[in-house]
């Protein structure tokens, strides 16, 4: 070989070389359902709140148990893209059981500079492709004005009244919201889904709820024969339910947790975290069979339910136990096919367990499965008695899509799933997902995918209901933001 081909073959191989060290060769994945492929091209930004962040009333902000982007101020600029989000926090701080928390949600603007799939990033810009910031911050009232708590109800019922239904009530006289998902309305006002009730609220563009829509009887807690909205977290003095769990309906904290809006505005879909009690959600083992509820939107203060799914959720080998990987929030794609986040619990930065098992993004296909809306199965007949599905009903198809967890995306951005249980560890509840377009017309199915933790108000500076706190074990847990890039088909054209 002669000394210029050789050196130029070096010059090639050097050059190779550079570019594989700047950079991580990445594989789209994919999953196919209802007749779509949506592909995951791979996670482009993150970016953090600083755990101790304070809202405008001085108490301590609560990230992300729901999110809403809101699509009339999002914009391309030469600097990347620039908006608002809507983010919902659940019922407050609350690790040695509830407080009379003011239920609110926060206006977070928005910048994100995404880096191209597989880029190698400087340890400075690792975690800096989302820049949020707190811009507003909404208490919600109920139809008279009045706060509504994160305290849990003890059993506490408002007696339906005018056009709202049996409410959970804490003894405080509120009425009791442990809010878990989000909607954003084209006219600004709110639909918010929550673990108490099950129920589903609407609030005005200034925060007064409008109306309340109860879920079938199939999944209202009931103990004794009485509805009983208790979640078996009193606040401070308060009494424990009796029995602890409800006797059918709901488990405690297990209520709606994921709930959206179909691309073109004409149902809700709002999915139970796990299976109601009677359907094996009494116990961890065998509670994966859950319930999809699909609402007629045309009249938003009377929802009207049209369908309901049995939907399987995963499971995984949990130390040689069969676990389930719980509901904790839904992207609707159409009424017949949504993404549903699930994740395992009690591992992540912020609690003593330092590896998820499971944290994935699903794609759940409704077509083929058993509509049971309007069944006995909507009373007390169990659909999964035990956890095993009635030979009569076929259940939704679950396809994994993305991987939280993914150890080489993770990398890319100064982020881990395991030990050491540092900040840069991902924290136990990722809970929030919302969609933004790519705004690019060579890819105009192309969209970013907001996903966002809920940090449990885990902060060593904390302040909340006239008093100062310090989490246990000195966490200290920011929200984070992680974006990935993906690819909906037909969501865009709805």
């Amino acid at each position: 070989m002669g000394y210029a081909r050789k050196a130029a073959l070096l010059a090639a191989t050097m050059i190779a070389s550079s570019l594989i060290s700047n950079s991580v060769l990445l594989a789209e994945t994919s999953a196919t359902g209802a007749g779509i492929t949506v592909v995951n091209k791979g996670l482009v930004a993150v970016g953090r709140i600083p755990a101790g962040q304070r809202d405008k009333f001085g108490e301590t902000f609560g990230s992300g148990s729901g999110m809403a982007i809101d699509p009339t101020d999002w914009k391309r600029d030469a600097e990347g893209y620039a908006g608002s989000l809507w983010l919902l926090p659940d019922r407050g701080y609350n690790v040695d059981g509830t407080t009379d928390y003011n239920s609110r949600i926060n206006k977070i603007e928005i910048r994100l500079a995404p880096a191209a799939a597989g880029q190698a990033l400087s340890s400075d810009k690792q975690q800096a492709g989302v820049q949020a910031k707190l811009a507003e911050t909404m208490l919600l009232t109920d139809d008279a004005g009045k706060n509504m708590t994160g305290l849990d109800p003890e059993s506490g019922v408002r007696a339906a009244a005018a056009k709202m239904p049996a409410m959970p009530q804490a003894s405080t006289g509120k009425v009791s919201l442990d809010s878990e998902a989000v909607i954003r309305l084209a006219d600004g006002s709110l639909l918010i889904s929550d673990e108490y009730g099950p129920y589903i609220y609407h609030f005005s563009i200034d925060g007064k709820l409008i109306s309340a829509t109860q879920p079938p009887k199939a999944l209202l807690p009931m103990r004794k024969g009485r509805l009983d909205f208790s979640s078996n977290n009193p606040g401070p003095g308060g009494k424990v339910p009796d029995p602890k769990d409800p006797e059918s309906g709901r488990q405690n904290n297990q209520g709606l947790e994921g709930m959206a809006m179909t691309p073109d505005g004409k149902f809700v879909i709002a999915l139970l975290q796990s299976a109601p009690i009677q359907d094996g959600g009494d116990s961890s083992s065998t509670r994966m069979n859950t319930r999809a509820l699909v609402y007629d939107a045309s009249d938003i203060d009377n929802l009207k339910l049209v369908h309901e799914y049995l939907v399987p959720l995963p499971t995984f080998d949990n130390k040689g136990k069969v676990a389930v990987a719980a509901a904790s929030e839904i992207l609707a794609l159409s009424d017949k096919a949504f993404l549903v986040l699930a994740r395992d619990s009690n591992s992540g930065q912020g609690v003593k367990g330092d590896t998820s098992v499971y944290r994935k993004i699903n794609l759940v296909d409704l077509t083929s499965a058993t509509d049971i809306a309007g069944t006995d199965f909507d009373g007390l007949k169990p659909v999964a008695s035990k956890g095993k599905v009635d030979e009569t009903v076929k259940p939704a198809v679950l396809t994994s899509f993305i991987d939280i967890n993914d150890s080489q995306e993770l990398a890319r951005f100064g982020l881990h799933n395991g030990a050491p249980n540092d900040r840069n560890n991902l924290s136990e509840k990722w809970e929030a997902m919302s969609i933004a377009s790519a705004l690019d017309a060579s890819a105009p199915d192309d969209f970013f995918l907001f996903v966002a933790n809920d940090n449990d108000f885990l902060t060593q500076d904390g302040f909340q209901v006239g008093g100062a706190y310090k989490a246990a074990g000195g966490a200290d847990v920011d929200t984070m933001f992680q974006v990935f890039r993906v690819t909906l088909p037909g969501v865009a054209k709805k």
